[in-house]
């Protein structure tokens, strides 16, 4: 796999509203979310705490507005491989099926950045998963890629996938390395898409 792939573009400038203080990396999570260790063994103690921090940021961001929209949802923070896992869920059938639809998680998760950045200064790499849209996103790209080999199975010399942001081209290079084939980005911004070869 060949990926040169950096954090997502920047993006500033939206009118936020305001969250509330980030909570330290010692404080107690409120009752309704719940922090998960996961895989940061290449983050050292400071980044460490910054992601953490980064995470309780965006939660409280998020948690207001759930309050604003008047949804109940249950806010679960995850770090791994130096990166805050935002998840959003609910008991109740529905009540975050508008939220959940790819692009509205899209547009959602560039606005939890920007308050992040915002408070920290420090651009973020931050994933945010509504209702388990990213499960949902992720059986979508293993579809492409399975597409995409059927291509190289009937002849292709090589078959491109659409343009999509770093971390799903990281997700579909690990599905098509699981699949037996190489993968590897090409483009620039926008229009950087994942590329299948046979290996």
């Amino acid at each position: 796999m060949t990926d040169n792939d950096t954090a997502d573009m920047d993006t500033t400038g939206a009118d936020l509203p305001e969250g509330t203080a980030a909570v330290a990396e010692e404080a107690t999570i409120t009752d309704d979310r719940q922090r998960t260790s996961g895989a940061s063994d290449s983050v050292d103690g400071a980044d460490a705490a910054s992601v953490i921090d980064e995470g309780e940021i965006a939660a409280d961001y998020i948690e207001e507005l759930l309050d604003i929209c008047d949804f109940d949802g249950d806010i679960d923070i995850e770090v791994r491989g130096g990166r805050s896992y935002i998840s959003v869920d609910a008991s109740g059938e529905g009540s975050l099926r508008t939220l959940s639809k790819p692009d509205t998680v899209t547009a959602l998760q560039e606005l939890t950045r920007i308050a992040v950045q915002t408070k920290t200064g420090e651009f973020s790499r931050l994933i945010l998963d509504i209702g388990g849209s990213r499960q949902t996103r992720e059986a979508e790209l293993g579809a492409m890629v399975d597409r995409a080999v059927e291509r190289l199975e009937e002849g292709a010399e090589a078959a491109s996938l659409p343009p999509m942001s770093s971390y799903e081209r990281k997700l579909v290079h690990d599905i098509v390395a699981a699949r037996g084939f190489v993968s590897e980005s090409e483009g620039e911004g926008r229009d950087r898409h994942t590329v299948i070869k046979r290996g």
